[in-house]
């Protein structure tokens, strides 16, 4: 298989440094610790890759805690409980990747407990993503359309022969493979046709046959009697499905508006490698593109990449219901999306309430809210790297002591950026 030239050429292993392992770190897990950022200094761009992208055995206090907080979700039904199991695996797992990934899927097929009202479903939902997080987009898709949490949330029971329910035909389209304006309307007619009879029952996926449309369907110049794997298969291989994919792993991992340069280089790689996204991913967080300037403090931290990267950065180990509602309070409560869109995230982000609460939360954290914080030693130039990944004009360290000089950081306009 060609390797990746032009923008998706690999960054020069001869050029890395301690900057780029923050870099890295902050975009491929939920922050980075200063011993973190040195061991990835010191094992370079290829090694830390593979790690990342390899399976990793949990520790033993993590293959304790995590089943404990699991079973309490399921136990209570609280959805409160699932959000801090999630949190805990954000934190704490020895695959910060996967998480990251699993976190970008659960936005990009937005289901919410709110309507779904089942802790076990979300629960397999969410596994689901992260059992294809670094795996195949393809088998994601379909599984996503047996997935019972999904089916609830888009109204798969109604969808039935003689009255198809479009509302899953047209996310498929919409939100998860293509895009507005690469359908239309009798397309999502067809398509949700090919749906009837994807119902649930006694809490399982189940094909309805009676309510299936055994008709011929006609849906991008093919005509069949097309079902719904037919649907995706027909999606997946249509034109622009790569590069609608590429744009949502741009906008997680690269940089918030890529151009149609950065687009039509990762689409040609994600058709290439069949939706595997593994290779795909390898190759993105390798490339001179993810390491170039334009890719640098292009991003801006959601709520829970901002509050786990501090509290990482820190040393805190942060009380993860706290954790929970202040994420919540500044717009991002887990399993909980706030439309079939999910977070829009980028600038919407930011206003002038969410930039007070995110100070406020600075404030916090440094007053042991969220947890014991180790005292801040060293120069202020050690928590730059950690929390500015950058040089700010205008910081006199000599002006104040290094835990207001950390504050000062927090609500810093630049802190918000990664």
């Amino acid at each position: 298989m060609a390797q990746p030239t032009g923008i998706l050429a690999p960054h020069h292993a001869a050029q890395w440094s301690r900057r780029d392992a923050t870099h890295f770190l902050w975009r491929t897990q939920f922050g980075a610790s200063a011993k973190e950022i040195t061991r990835v200094h010191r094992d370079g761009l290829a090694r830390t890759l593979e790690r990342l992208l390899t399976p990793q055995t949990e520790d033993d206090e993590f293959q304790t805690v995590e089943p404990i907080l699991r079973d309490t979700a399921l136990d209570t039904g609280s959805v409160a409980s699932l959000q801090t199991w999630w949190l805990h695996r954000m934190f704490y797992s020895a695959n910060p990747l996967t998480e990251r990934m699993a976190l970008l899927w659960h936005n990009h097929f937005a289901t919410s407990f709110a309507k779904v009202r089942s802790v076990p479903h979300m629960l397999a939902q969410n596994n689901a993503f992260r059992t294809e997080a670094l795996g195949s987009f393809r088998r994601l898709l379909h599984g996503m359309s047996k997935d019972v949490a999904m089916l609830i949330w888009l109204d798969g029971n109604a969808n039935r022969k003689r009255h198809a329910n479009e509302n899953f035909a047209r996310e498929v389209m919409e939100l998860f493979s293509l895009g507005e304006g690469n359908y239309t309307e009798d397309d999502i007619k067809q398509a949700a046709r090919s749906f009837t009879g994807w119902h649930v029952r006694d809490d399982e996926y189940w094909f309805n046959a009676r309510q299936h449309d055994n008709t011929d369907k006609t849906l991008f110049g093919k005509t069949a009697n097309l079902d719904g794997h037919d649907v995706i298969d027909l999606c997946l291989a249509h034109r622009v499905c790569p590069r609608f994919i590429a744009l949502k792993l741009l906008r997680e991992f690269v940089l918030e508006s890529p151009t149609e340069a950065h687009l039509s280089a990762v689409a040609a790689r994600i058709r290439e490698h069949d939706y595997a996204l593994a290779p795909v991913m390898r190759e993105l967080l390798s490339s001179k593109l993810f390491f170039s300037g334009a890719a640098r403090h292009a991003r801006i931290k959601g709520p829970v990449e901002l509050i786990l990267g501090a509290c990482r950065a820190l040393l805190v180990r942060p009380n993860l219901q706290v954790v929970n509602q202040l994420s919540g309070q500044l717009g991002q409560a887990l399993f909980e999306p706030p439309t079939v869109k999910g977070w829009e995230g980028g600038r919407l982000w930011i206003t002038s309430a969410s930039l007070l609460q995110r100070n406020n939360f600075a404030h916090r954290l440094l007053q042991g809210g969220l947890g014991k914080l180790p005292e801040p030693e060293g120069k202020p130039e050690h928590y730059r790297e950690l929390l500015l990944a950058r040089a700010v004009p205008g910081l006199d360290a000599k002006a104040v002591s290094t835990r207001q000089q950390v504050h000062l950081m927090m609500t810093l306009p630049e802190f918000q950026l990664t």
